[in-house]
């Protein structure tokens, strides 16, 4: 199984430590394209208009320079980086020892910076998001969506893909093939702030569950004690299976 989580905005940092080995994270592969968009990010950070170059509110000028000094910064776990209401739902501090083992290999994190990370790979706090166009390597989706397809497919196995990422980072890579027909994209109907919540409940429950699924129906199935579902096959081929998602 693999859970595909998208980043938060929100990001914790450390005072003391090593920084990033971009080598030493999941999927070497993606290393070049790691030191490119960091070297971007970094000379789009130092513009005198760095906050629009970045998409984000000139309020967080503190942000901003994190991302000129991703070099050296202290790097954390994945696990602690990420904050905000999925990663609270999500809670991996809380988890038993076998449901933890199972998010260190089942989840996976889609990083406009790293690409893809697991929650024990140590990165560096950061403001970047998958919809930016940063000068010198255009939309960071598109950049992206080569080097992940090399490396993700793999990564997923034999089990379902388990899509809970925003549409701005799920732009960066599509399942296709055989795994379009394991790829199921969880909906949840309301506002954005209880699909964030809902879609880390999941992403817990599944860990804790400890079911490998290997199809949709098996997928629901898992989730059913704790939600209300209802599973909806694609319209047409290479396009995922929906689960609309609702905890009880």
């Amino acid at each position: 199984m693999l859970i595909l989580l998208p980043p938060s905005e929100s990001k914790r940092g450390r005072p003391r430590g090593a920084p990033t080995r971009l080598e030493r994270l999941s999927f070497p592969e993606l290393t070049g394209t790691r030191e490119q968009v960091a070297a971007a990010v970094a000379r789009a950070s130092a513009r005198p208009d760095a906050a629009e170059a970045l998409g984000v509110s000139a309020n967080l000028a503190d942000d901003i320079a994190r991302n000129t000094r991703l070099a050296t910064a202290p790097a954390l776990p994945a696990a602690d980086l990420y904050t905000g209401v999925l990663y609270d739902a999500l809670d991996l501090a809380s988890l038993d020892g076998a449901a933890l083992r199972r998010a260190r290999r089942w989840l996976l994190v889609v990083s406009a910076l790293y690409g893809a990370v697991r929650p024990g790979d140590k990165v560096a706090p950061y403001r970047l998001s998958m919809g930016v166009n940063l000068e010198g390597l255009g939309p960071l989706a598109s950049v992206w969506r080569e080097p992940l397809a090399r490396v993700l497919p793999d990564a997923a196995g034999r089990g379902v893909i388990v899509d809970c990422r925003s549409s701005t980072y799920a732009a960066a890579w599509t399942p296709s093939g055989d795994l379009a027909r394991r790829w199921v994209q969880v909906k949840v109907p309301g506002a954005t702030h209880m699909a964030k919540h809902t879609r880390g409940l999941v992403a817990r429950a599944l860990c804790v569950a400890g079911v490998d699924a290997r199809t949709p129906g098996a997928l629901e199935k898992v989730l059913a004690p704790d939600f209300e579902t209802a599973l909806h096959e694609p319209k047409r081929a290479g396009q995922p299976w929906v689960l609309e998602t609702t905890a009880r």
